[in-house]
């Protein structure tokens, strides 16, 4: 697929075909994740895979209250369609010892130097690369977050150590039959005109203008 294609067709997908997944893609888009920008080469990522169908039951069983799981909205119940689940995680403490080496020079490990919290937004970073991995081979994936009062179950009961921590949930399944039906916000709200959200010069300024 060309890559303008690729980011033209990417959405968010919320419902899945029976259909699995075959390996070799899950390897490729995490491979390529891996090739996601990170600062200093800190690599602070870590991916968790779930692609049998007992974890993924167990992803949802404890990344979801029992009363969803009985009852689960329209939302939970086409996720968990989905045969394959990723768990991207970042590592604040890789970047911190990164920054302490030689060639960085941050001795002290002082999280107060970074403006930005890097390992999230480096982990989000490859999080997309997995999105675009997927829909470039047809298929279809999702992100979404993990409840705040959900995360220690989750964490216990896959084994999440405490260095690492998971930005997000990727789904990852063949699309249905009918996946031409669009759903969710993009109903409900236009996408913006990337005219209107661009600033050229001064954020004030030229507005609607481009090039040079």
């Amino acid at each position: 697929m060309e890559f303008q294609d690729v980011v033209r067709r990417r959405k968010m997908v919320r419902r899945y075909s029976e259909e699995p997944v075959d390996p070799a893609l899950v390897d490729r888009a995490l491979d390529n994740a891996t090739r996601a920008p990170n600062a200093g080469f800190s690599q602070g990522w870590a991916f968790l895979r779930l692609d049998t169908p007992d974890d993924v039951r167990r992803f949802w069983a404890a990344s979801t209250d029992a009363a969803s799981l009985e009852q689960p909205s329209a939302w939970l119940a086409g996720l968990m369609t989905a045969p394959v689940v990723i768990v991207p995680c970042s590592s604040k403490a890789a970047y911190l010892d990164r920054y302490a080496e030689p060639d960085k020079g941050w001795t002290d490990r002082d999280e107060t130097r970074w403006a930005k919290p890097f390992w999230h937004m480096d982990a989000a970073m490859a999080s997309l690369l997995i999105l675009q991995t997927v829909t470039d081979a047809g298929l279809g994936a999702c992100f979404f977050g993990v409840h705040a009062a959900h995360e220690p179950r989750l964490r216990a009961e896959l084994g999440i150590p405490e260095d690492h921590d998971p930005v997000g949930v990727i789904t990852i399944g063949h699309l249905p039959d009918d996946s031409a039906t669009r759903s969710g916000s993009p109903t409900r709200r236009a996408r913006t005109p990337w005219r209107d959200v661009v600033h050229h010069g001064h954020w004030g300024g030229r507005e609607g203008q481009t090039g040079h």
